[in-house]
């Protein structure tokens, strides 16, 4: 989702040699498809999508379309499947009639030789009188042999756990968690090297984003001691909604975790001037595609709105060791810049007595610029009198290479000076500002 950045550096000849001296060795992020097709990859010894959160609804047709388009997408990329992998929430609310719809969809486009994996999400819950019913219900439409279950695919193993209540953030027993732990060691003593996946629908707190209203509470420090001791591990979690399109969407400390993103639509996180459900919100579609070789786990992200791979894939080494994690939160200590180019103006014919608009050109990065810190002072005095975060719209297809902005809650007839700098997913900020000033009517 770089949009027309690429374009606006090859026009500026000056800003790469400023990025070639800051971002010594580090490339911007490209697209898989201009990768001449991963041709340096031989043939996977097994391939599996995970996606999450379809969401499938009892009437309508947008959420049956946008999972036929996955499906779709996912067939068509990956023609021999061995797996195929849904994180929870496949229902919107555990109807009956939802799971039909669901089933309507996928036993279409099925490849009959995937084996079929489903674990159960918050939303399953949603229609029953009682957390049993909600799970009986689950069981009989998904034909899955337990709530949580331990399966073995081409000598992989699989562990699907399931969240025992309707608890938006995860109930997972000291009885599920004990079973998890016996688990992982017949998987280690099967073999100590290969990769143990781990598939549950709401993600442990202080992975991925961090911890956040979305992770799990009940027995969540038990749970993560329980995992800690397996760097193969690597687990795949729903619920968030957060995009691919975010390098924090993968993490490791002890073991690998990984975010699925949502089929049916993103939630990119709060306090941001666009919202935390902003426009086209409900246009992205994302998932996951898994490649196991001998030596690699490659995940690919998958933009379905957009029929396109989102980053560069994500590459986890066999055997783990987790002292040679890459995907840390120190990965990346490169800050966004400016362009010498860019340009910031205020929308004269927008200005209100409260309300200015700005328009400015999008800074760049080695991974991705998340947002922009807005600063607003009164130009008489230079007191702070406003502050903003907005998106940089990372999640658009094609990212808009110009933002324009409402800032809002200022004073009539009254001179500003507006400062703008770029923060990137990992909090680094760009040590130029563009600025500009401004008066209300």
């Amino acid at each position: 989702m770089l949009g027309g950045f690429m374009e606006t550096l090859k026009k500026d000849w000056l800003a790469l040699v400023l990025i070639s001296v800051l971002i010594c060795g580090i490339t911007l992020n490209v697209r898989a498809e201009e990768k001449s097709g991963r041709s340096g990859y031989i043939e996977p010894k097994l391939v599996f999508p995970v996606i999450s959160d379809v969401h499938i609804k009892e009437t309508g047709t947008l959420d049956l379309r946008t999972f036929q388009h996955a499906l779709t997408q996912l067939n068509e990329q990956a023609p021999k499947q061995d797996a195929f992998v849904v994180v929870g929430d496949l229902a919107d609310t555990g109807a009956l009639k939802e799971y039909d719809r669901f089933f309507s969809i996928y036993n279409q486009n099925k490849q009959p030789q995937a084996v079929s994996l489903f674990t159960i999400g918050n939303h399953e819950y949603r229609d029953s009188v009682t957390n049993q019913q909600a799970q009986q219900r689950f069981l009989s439409k998904t034909k899955m042999k337990a709530l949580y279950f331990h399966q073995v695919i081409k000598g992989y193993h699989f562990i699907m756990l399931g969240t025992e209540s309707r608890l938006t953030a995860g109930d997972y027993s000291v009885k599920q968690i004990n079973w998890l732990a016996e688990q992982l060691k017949i998987a280690k003593r099967d073999d100590p090297k290969k990769p143990i996946f781990v598939f549950i629908h709401q993600p442990i707190n202080n992975t991925l984003y961090g911890k956040n209203r979305w992770g799990i509470e009940v027995n969540e420090q038990l749970l993560y001691n329980t995992l800690k001791p397996y760097p193969q591990v690597i687990t795949f979690s729903g619920h968030t909604h957060h995009p691919l399109d975010d390098p924090r969407t993968i993490f490791q400390r002890d073991f690998t975790s990984l975010a699925t993103s949502s089929v049916r639509y993103i939630w990119p996180g709060a306090g941001y001037l666009q919202g935390e459900l902003p426009p086209g919100y409900r246009d992205v579609s994302q998932g996951l595609l898994v490649e196991v070789y001998n030596r690699k786990v490659v995940v690919k992200r998958r933009d379905f709105h957009a029929n396109k791979w989102t980053g560069e894939a994500w590459e986890i080494n066999i055997p783990a060791d987790a002292k040679k994690f890459h995907y840390t939160n120190e990965r990346d200590l490169v800050k966004p810049i400016f362009l010498p180019s860019s340009t910031i103006s205020v929308i004269q014919e927008k200005a209100s007595s409260n309300q200015l608009y700005i328009q400015f050109t999008q800074a760049v990065d080695n991974l991705m610029v998340h947002s922009y810190r807005i600063t607003v002072k009164n130009k008489e005095t230079g007191e702070v009198v406003k502050t903003y975060n907005a998106f940089s719209q990372y999640y658009s297809d094609p990212v808009p290479d110009v933002l324009s902005l409402p800032l809002s809650g200022l004073q009539p007839h009254t001179a500003y000076q507006i400062e703008v700098a770029a923060v990137d997913a990992f909090d680094n900020q760009s040590d130029q500002k563009l600025i500009i000033e401004g008066s209300t009517k």
